[in-house]
């Protein structure tokens, strides 16, 4: 018989270590599968077991598709993994999403944040699990993101979609230009970004001036989205992606060039080499950031305030450009719609030459309807808002009780299209935000109080997005100014868009015909 050698028994006890890992892993599997308390709630069988199946549908940029179907076939509650129940019942919007609450939000929000000299992570203001912290962080800026905030920007606003209007003209109505085609919810991203550079730093990036992602900051925070989004379904695997230090030395992390420009953005502000750009006569939100670290000095620091002008980047244009491009392109697929709107907007004192004014829109009733339906049927966000069960679990309108520890999440996409709104919840009706005909106002205040308290175009609560009212008013002002200066037509009125979502649910395909009227 043979002696084994040295290496022989070394492989051999590798082997049976390994083997017994593995076995413990599947038998550790089996019995968190069997004694799970979610077992009694229906869904895909892989995702009683591993966080793979939702990874592999997020990956795919259609899990707001492939869910809903899934609340078709199962009922207002589906297990989407382990410990994860995806809910449909809008009812519960106001307990798990309350303002005074105890719903931690899980480690979906944490992918991609960074990390101190000790190893601690650091959150900005959306990653932020509890609500003491998250509120700390948001009072020193919150009267800022207020309707009255939104109207102290206006003249920001005004100023972009002046430039707005005259790229649309010079590239795509105007002269030798006249009837190229405009890709829309491409121009409607490129306003979005240089919004939001002149509101942020009195400064526009320069997208609509160049007609193109130039510099490469639109693709580069897509990119960092769709990696957020499918991480966070096994949010491990960030420290395995963005956090794995091997890959920072070879690669760009996450949201690289926008991190840049809120930093030399900052760094210009403060040492006065921005004052060609910047009037201190308009302020915008880095003059108010810089103002919330004079009163708040102990929460408000310089790497602070390049977080909050991270945030007004990476989560203040995207939203608002699918919001834009939704309006525009269910209209014009609803002709009622759109001549309904069309009218609405040409008997109203609306300028062909500058930018509608935000007091005037917001008395355009159909207006601010379409814009209302079109986020309800497809709003910015298209994944689960995860929050974790606290002590004392939640007691569901079934009668079941999920306990706490438990995962739970509500999706704007398929909370949007429940029953409240209507049993045409699925179609795109802007009348439904209006009083109709035969309703009493009673009966259509409480109509509309139901679908107020349903809808999660915006999310809910402490959480609710802070840029609500920046958004709406970018889109009540742009809306009606398109619709007044041009005819606008879809370029093929029988093609369907494309929808790829990746936490945001961007759309392809809004391409449109300009002519001036």
């Amino acid at each position: 018989m043979s002696s084994l050698n040295l290496p022989d028994v070394l492989s051999q006890e590798v082997l049976h270590v390994a083997s017994l890992i593995f076995l413990a892993w599947v038998t550790w599997c089996v019995w968190a599968y069997t004694t799970s308390p979610l077992r009694i709630y229906p869904g895909p069988y892989l995702a009683g077991w591993t966080n793979l199946w939702r990874f592999y549908h997020v990956l795919n940029l259609d899990s707001h598709l492939v869910v809903a179907h899934l609340h078709e076939k199962y009922g207002p509650v589906v297990r989407i993994g382990p410990n994860l129940l995806s809910l449909k019942d809008p009812s519960l919007i106001k307990t798990i999403y309350k303002y005074q609450d105890d719903w931690v939000k899980s480690e979906f929000y944490h992918g991609g944040s960074t990390r101190n000299s000790a190893g601690k992570p650091i959150f900005n203001v959306f990653g932020l699990s509890d609500r003491e912290d998250h509120a700390r962080v948001r009072k020193p800026i919150g009267r800022l993101y207020s309707p009255a905030g939104a109207l102290a920007i206006e003249k920001h606003v005004d100023k972009a979609i002046s430039q707005f209007l005259a790229q649309l003209d010079e590239r795509f109505v105007n002269g030798p230009n006249a009837g190229i085609a405009c890709q829309l919810e491409r121009w409607f991203l490129y306003f979005a970004w240089d919004v939001v550079g002149d509101i942020t730093f009195s400064q526009p990036f320069g997208y609509m001036k160049h007609g193109r992602d130039f510099d490469g900051t639109l693709a580069d925070s897509e990119m960092a989205m769709n990696y957020f989004a499918v991480v966070g379904q096994i949010p491990i695997l960030d420290f395995a992606g963005a956090q794995n230090p091997l890959l920072k030395l070879i690669s760009k992390a996450p949201f690289t060039t926008a991190n840049a420009i809120a930093r030399g953005q900052l760094v210009n502000r403060l040492a006065g080499n921005d004052k060609d750009t910047h009037d201190p006569g308009i302020p915008d939100f880095l003059d108010g950031f810089i103002e919330a670290q004079k009163l708040y000095p102990e929460v408000v620091c310089n790497g602070q305030i390049q977080s909050y002008l991270l945030i007004n980047l990476i989560a203040g244009a995207d939203t608002t450009a699918i919001s834009l491009s939704s309006a525009i392109y269910f209209s014009l697929k609803h002709p009622s719609v759109w001549t309904r709107l069309e009218e609405e907007v040409l008997a109203a004192d609306v300028p062909d030459d500058r930018p509608a004014s935000y007091k005037k829109s917001r008395t355009l009733p159909y207006l601010n309807a379409v814009i209302r339906e079109s986020m309800r049927l497809h709003p910015g966000v298209g994944m689960h808002l995860e929050r974790y069960v606290p002590a004392g679990g939640l007691r569901l309108p079934d009668g079941s009780l999920v306990p706490a520890g438990s995962m739970v999440g509500m999706n704007p996409y398929i909370v949007n299209r429940t029953a409240v709104f209507g049993e045409d919840s699925g179609e795109f009706r802007p009348e439904r935000w209006l009083h109709s005909p035969g309703e009493s106002t009673e009966e259509y205040e409480k109509r509309l109080v139901k679908m107020n308290d349903a809808e999660l175009s915006f999310g809910a609560g402490s959480r609710i997005c802070g840029g609500r009212h920046i958004a709406n008013l970018e889109m009540s002002k742009l809306i009606p100014t398109l619709i007044r200066r041009y005819r606008i037509e879809l370029v093929n009125p029988d093609e369907e868009w494309a929808v790829k979502n990746g936490w945001f649910m961007r759309q392809t395909g809004v391409n449109v015909m300009l002519q001036r009227r």
